[in-house]
């Protein structure tokens, strides 16, 4: 089981992946081992493409990127990283996937988070392009979002290299399904390939944190100008 053998060294590895702001550090992977596993909680109007509309914004995402880490103990394992996540133009989070991958463990968990306002009692779901939905439930929420671990396998990870798209499902307050889509298209080559050097990450992290700051004035100016007409 992925459980708490590799909390510490999950925490290593976020550490290295802050730049990325995932909550990872939040909640280590034995939470997930807490969580009964129940078919109760099946957003079932959910679709398998987005509803969010053609109203929806523009979503921004960052790379899909490696990283690794272990705690600096004997017999440590390192935990490995595959994480993207999904912003507004203005820099809002609005969802995240990454897959954790605990050296010599072939059970993997994909954690994702999604925005506030949800259905909690609902759960929520993922899944490839238009193939088999796994359902899991909200494990915690947290200023950005609320968190769903799933249980994957090498299986599931192969969908991740060869699929499109990777769709989280969810039902909001109002009843309503809302889905937010996270490109596949480099993630095979990030999974694959070398973790990245965490100077490298945080330089990374700092452009796109700038861009996304130059992007949130540019709006605020725009919105500025047009309320003085």
């Amino acid at each position: 089981m992925v459980v708490g053998e590799h909390r510490k060294a999950v925490r290593t590895a976020c550490i290295l992946a802050a730049g990325v702001a995932f909550i990872l550090t939040l909640a280590p992977l034995d939470t997930y081992a807490q969580q009964p596993k129940s078919k109760a909680a099946q957003p079932a109007a959910a679709p398998a493409q987005s509803q969010a509309g053609n109203e929806a914004p523009p979503l921004k995402y960052s790379p899909w990127t490696k990283v690794c880490g272990k705690e600096k103990q004997a017999g440590a394992k390192e935990v490995c990283l595959t994480v993207t996540e999904a912003r507004l133009e203005n820099g809002q989070f609005v969802a995240s996937a990454a897959l954790i991958e605990p050296d010599g463990d072939t059970r993997k968990i994909l954690r994702i988070t999604v925005p506030l306002g949800m259905q909690i009692s609902v759960g929520t779901r993922m899944l490839v392009d238009k193939g088999q939905a796994s359902v899991g439930k909200y494990i915690a929420c947290f200023p950005n979002g609320c968190m769903a671990d799933f249980e994957v396998n090498a299986s599931f990870v192969g969908q991740l290299k060869t699929g499109k798209t990777l769709w989280l499902q969810t039902i909001n307050l109002g009843g309503q399904p809302a889905s937010y889509p996270l490109p596949l298209a480099e993630f095979a080559k990030a999974n694959e390939g070398p973790a990245t050097d965490p100077k490298v990450l945080e330089s990374q992290h700092k452009k796109l944190e700038e861009e996304l700051q130059r992007k949130a004035e540019e709006t605020r100016n725009k919105l500025g100008n047009q309320q003085k007409r």
